[in-house]
């Protein structure tokens, strides 16, 4: 049974990866050939200007990470994602969801759906956005997020706002910077737009870093629900290593997935340590030739 939810979870994980990439490079280079639309200024290169398409480029690079992970978990009994992975992945949705945010709640009341969320914006402003919240949060949820996490989730939006700044405030429009087109110095001081933007992302990181943990927990209930006694997780450690050493080349050299023992260990209520994990691994590896 948890082998087949851990297959369920990789093949999910990979669905969504790949769509994300797809309508990513859809989006821009949606952006990048249209000439003809007269409500959308920020056409061929100008549109690596806006946040909205940093954001979406940054998570479809996340995103794309996850693809050999998944692939691996399709291959081999456990699929799990490292932890610094994660913590860029909370970055990224962060970051997109912060776009998701701003454009239905900001944009689409003051400018309507077809401005919006139409032509590369229907996939650049919401769907590619609620999927990657969805998926990191519900299905990418392999590690607890620890709350120090969020301050490195807010760097792509200040380095953003730092750029935003620079161009628009200290260079100017006139002098070959950017016009300020997100309004975000016209309206109100910079630094009043800066003082709600980037609180805003900070509680954004942290209701995702919530909700992902709540998905961990869950998940770790069912595993000490239906699981791992110690002999349990020895036959596992054992299959593992024999699966390996099936799929070997002949006379290739030893390598033994750490991470992944490591992961079982941690989802297990036994005395086992990973020396004596990583030791039975070898063991049985070394039997198998």
């Amino acid at each position: 049974m948890l082998n087949e939810q851990k297959k369920k979870e990789c093949t999910l994980a990979l669905i969504c990866a790949v769509i994300i990439v797809v309508f990513t490079c859809i989006g821009v280079v949606m952006n990048l050939v249209t000439t003809n639309d007269a409500n959308f200024d920020h056409r061929g290169l100008k549109t690596f200007c806006m946040f909205t398409v940093n954001s979406n480029i940054l998570t479809a690079i996340g995103m794309s990470l996850v693809i050999p992970y998944a692939i691996d978990g399709l291959r081999k009994p456990y699929y799990n994602l490292p932890g610094w992975l994660i913590t860029f992945l909370l970055a990224c949705t962060t970051s997109v969801s912060l776009t998701f945010i701003v454009c239905l709640f900001i944009l689409f009341p003051a400018q309507g759906f077809y401005m919006i969320f139409w032509g590369s914006r229907f996939f650049l402003h919401l769907i590619c956005p609620i999927l990657a919240f969805v998926s990191f949060t519900f299905i990418m949820s392999s590690h607890r997020i620890p709350r120090v996490s969020t301050f490195f989730a807010v760097i792509p939006t200040l380095i953003y706002a730092c750029v935003y700044f620079v161009l628009v405030v200290v260079i100017g429009e006139e002098n070959g910077g950017w016009n300020d087109f997100y309004g975000f110095t016209t309206y109100v001081p910079f630094y009043v737009s800066a003082a709600v933007i980037i609180p805003a992302a900070y509680g954004l990181a942290n209701l995702i870093r919530v909700l992902h943990n709540r998905t961990y927990e869950r998940k770790r209930e069912l595993r000490n629900t239906d699981k791992y006694d110690s002999g349990y997780l020895i036959g596992e450690i054992m299959s593992l290593a024999r699966l390996e050493r099936k799929n070997e080349a002949p006379g290739s050299d030893i390598v033994i997935p750490r991470r992944l023992i490591q992961f079982l260990l941690d989802s297990t209520d036994n005395e086992m340590d990973l020396y004596d994990a990583l030791s039975l691994y070898l063991k049985t590896y070394i039997e198998e030739q």
